[in-house]
């Protein structure tokens, strides 16, 4: 199967496909005669699970790790679920943080009444300039 074909077929562009390989997550193809790459079918399922590994947010490295263990699909257990459960963790821990900032801005919109005064007029006590937010 040629680049572009693995491309289309994955949901990944070509310079993708080629990045993976310097990298070393995916093989490099064997090369055809006049030079293509040709890819088996097997580098699919490699370019699907680092794709859904993207997605679940592990970065290229714990991937890389991931694949070296010869994790083949992101349904397995074992260090997929121990890696899955830690970014969970990070998330939830963003998700409160993003929370915490939320209601610290919530609570300086309030304390404005919606109307706010821009600082350097507020400093040099000039004619107030207000406007609504």
């Amino acid at each position: 199967m040629t680049i572009g074909r693995v491309a289309n077929v994955a949901g990944v562009s070509i310079d993708t496909i080629r990045f993976y390989e310097r990298q070393g997550l995916i093989v490099a193809p064997r090369r055809s005669f006049s030079g293509y790459r040709n890819y088996s079918d097997d580098v699919l399922d490699r370019l699907r699970f680092i794709v859904d590994a993207k997605r679940l947010g592990f970065t290229l490295k714990e991937i890389k790790e991931l694949l070296s263990q010869g994790v083949k699909s992101t349904a397995e257990c074992g260090p997929v679920t121990r890696k899955a459960e830690a970014k969970l963790a990070e998330m939830n821990d963003e998700i409160a943080r993003l929370q915490r900032l939320r209601v610290t801005l919530r609570k300086m919109v309030e304390a404005c009444g919606g109307e706010c005064m821009p600082v350097q007029a507020s400093r040099r006590r000039k004619k107030e300039i207000t406007w609504k937010s």
